[in-house]
């Protein structure tokens, strides 16, 4: 069978469920494997759009140096069937971040295979997130975030866990002082069906990497810059063993991430909800995105209302700054009125 890794070639190292390629790429000759893939979710592109980045500052000569360390195995995009329709799962509707056991889907069983036959020392999962989350109780969006995922249910601190934890504790620190307070880490529930924790189990150094949101960047290219930057920092570290340096407990310290953001906040609103109608609401809209015609819409959704929401606005807005004199009809469950 012809190999699945070879260097500086694009391959097509499987197929979707609706038969489109998956393609990798290896880059450098170095003795430490790094695999990287991205797209496993189709709706977060902005990784992707990163490590198109960096591989053109590759091929534009910077950063050579870091080639002559490692070897990077690099899927640009994992899930290319979610990506057409702009949506989490691929074309059987299946997570394929939780089809890491099962094997079930044409596109895990590509990732395994590349997995199985480059050996890496260290994998970055590369995905993006959405903008409800903050790092730490009522911080600062987040605009990274990483994790160390456990290799087991009792989410020891493994030697592969230890250098994802110290490789996300350097990055926090050369990114810190531009994002301060923005970026944030994911709690370490183990789960075995998950790519990243089952690729730490299996003796691979695993960081998923979340691209988020900073301050009303909607199109996300603050959020890239910072995102090919992080990537970069890694791969620096991983090169030169820098990370060694630090600990579990820097790691630690990084706020962890919570739910607390919504997009835009009404203020002053009157329900009617049934028979009830309720004044000086606050109406909390989170956008949804919509793939038209090959761009993105943000539409506004209703998803709570309340006087003390306990929430945070990207942007809050009052009622009458909206000037609305027809009613407008947004659902939570089930239809109400904003007049």
């Amino acid at each position: 069978m012809q190999a699945l890794v070879k260097s500086g070639t694009l391959l097509t190292i499987g197929k979707s469920v609706n038969l489109l390629p998956i393609y990798g790429l290896k880059v450098g000759n170095g003795p430490l494997k790094v695999l990287i893939w991205s797209q496993m979710h189709g709706n977060e592109s902005t990784t992707t759009r990163a490590i198109l980045h960096i591989l053109e500052d590759f091929k534009a000569g910077k950063a050579l140096e870091i080639l002559d360390q490692l070897s990077i195995f690099i899927i640009p995009q994992l899930n290319p069937d979610g990506s057409k329709v702009y949506t989490r799962y691929n074309a059987n509707h299946v997570d394929l971040n939780r089809d890491a056991v099962d094997q079930s889907q044409p596109e895990s069983v590509a990732l395994k295979a590349v997995f199985d036959e480059f050996k890496p020392d260290f994998c970055f999962n590369l995905h993006g997130q959405r903008t409800i989350f903050a790092a730490g109780k009522k911080g600062s969006p987040s605009t990274l975030s990483f994790l160390s995922p456990a290799a087991d249910s009792q989410r020891l601190i493994t030697p592969e866990r230890l250098k994802a934890m110290q490789i996300i504790v350097a990055i926090n620190n050369n990114l810190g002082t531009s994002l301060t307070n923005q970026i944030g880490r994911y709690e370490d529930t183990f789960n075995i069906n998950c790519v990243g924790d089952l690729f730490t189990s299996l003796g691979a150094a695993t960081i998923l990497f979340e691209a988020g949101h900073y301050q009303m960047d909607y199109d996300r290219d603050i959020t890239l810059r910072y995102t090919c930057k992080s990537i970069m920092t890694a791969l620096n570290v991983i090169a030169k063993e820098d990370y060694l340096l630090f600990t579990a407990d820097e790691y630690h310290k990084i706020p962890e991430n919570r739910k607390e953001y919504v997009d835009i906040i009404i203020r002053g609103v009157t329900i009617t909800d049934g028979d009830q109608t309720l004044i000086n609401q606050s109406l909390a809209l989170q956008y949804e995105e919509v793939l038209n015609n090959n761009s993105i819409l943000f539409q506004p959704k209703c998803v709570t209302y309340g006087q003390n929401l306990g929430l945070i606005g990207h942007q809050t807005l009052s009622i009458s700054d909206l000037n609305i004199h027809d009613s407008i009809r947004f659902k939570v469950g089930k239809t109400i009125k904003i007049f």
